[in-house]
């Protein structure tokens, strides 16, 4: 089966171009033409190979994971110089938000080239310079990714830069020469090693990226209100496991285990509105241990 897809034909003066496009892998062409349409319209032909490696890899993403919708495939001129792509697919489903012993850089960008964004905390940095809050950690230091060079808050260049596995990852270790670090002014700040050097280990570029945005995006009031709604996921479960024992499987088989579970979430809705009915408000649930300390402390 075939579809064909009309894309519009822009004057020079548009702005933007706009395109709804069916979920079928046809589409990413469509995608292609309409971008490629567009800037050789706007005369960005040095774009038009990235443009549609772009929407390509957007649209496809979309053709397999999105809502089952249509998708907006769209191009603006923000400026001469600067060319906004995106892909939308009108979706008003939330992103995943996913507790914080689960994911880690590997799984979170993984996710993002998929499509699916990830709103979940990521372990924090477990150096000796970041737990106690002072001294030069990893966001300290400036990296050049192309000359592999990393250059540290005292404007000193690292000599070495050696790729390596390490428990079965790949990493880079980063090290300076001693005869930079030994008289340098703000050693103390940077590292107590008895070598007298400071040494780096880096993930490869796109998985630092990764996690220093996700970090830095996580101390912000925007990514704590988001992810605020993880209580009331967490708040959900502990209800159903208190409720309906639903950590124990009372049958064998999936079918009668998915059974069960519809029946749980059934239960927990019916109680949810009869609180919400009568105005009685649920208890906050307080744990054995909590109560025995309230107990020994009476």
């Amino acid at each position: 089966m075939t579809t064909t897809i009309e894309t519009p034909t822009l004057p020079p003066a548009a702005d933007s171009a706009r395109a709804l496009l069916p979920y079928e892998p046809q589409s990413a062409s469509a995608a292609r033409r309409l971008v490629r349409t567009t800037l050789r319209a706007w005369g960005r032909d040095d774009l038009v190979e990235v443009g549609e490696l772009i929407v390509s890899e957007l649209a496809g993403n979309a053709a397999k994971t999105g809502c089952r919708r249509k998708m907006t495939v769209t191009g603006e001129r923000i400026t001469e110089r600067c060319v906004r792509i995106s892909v939308r697919d009108g979706s008003r489903s939330l992103p995943c938000l996913i507790d914080s012993g689960y994911p880690c850089a590997e799984l979170v960008t993984a996710a993002a080239g998929e499509g699916i964004t990830m709103i979940t905390p990521l372990l924090a940095d477990h150096s000796a310079q970041a737990r106690a809050a002072e001294g030069f950690d990893k966001s300290a230091f400036r990296i050049d990714w192309t000359a592999r060079q990393v250059r540290c808050p005292e404007s000193r260049t690292s000599t070495g830069w050696y790729p390596v596995q390490q428990h079965g990852h790949d990493a880079i270790v980063i090290e300076f020469a001693r005869a930079d670090c030994s008289p340098c002014p703000s050693r103390r700040k940077c590292t107590t090693a008895a070598r007298g050097n400071r040494m780096l280990t880096l993930r490869p570029r796109e998985l630092h990226e990764t996690v220093a945005a996700a970090r830095a995006e996580q101390k912000t009031d925007t990514w704590q209100a988001k992810y605020a709604l993880r209580a009331g996921i967490e708040g959900t479960i502990n209800q159903a496991l208190d409720a309906t024992g639903l950590r124990r499987a009372r049958y064998r088989g999936l079918p009668k285990v998915s059974l069960q579970h519809a029946y749980s979430a059934t239960a927990i809705n019916v109680i949810r509105l009869d609180a919400h009915w009568t105005d009685q408000a649920r208890r906050p649930r307080t744990s054995r241990l909590t109560r025995l300390a309230h107990q020994l402390a009476a």
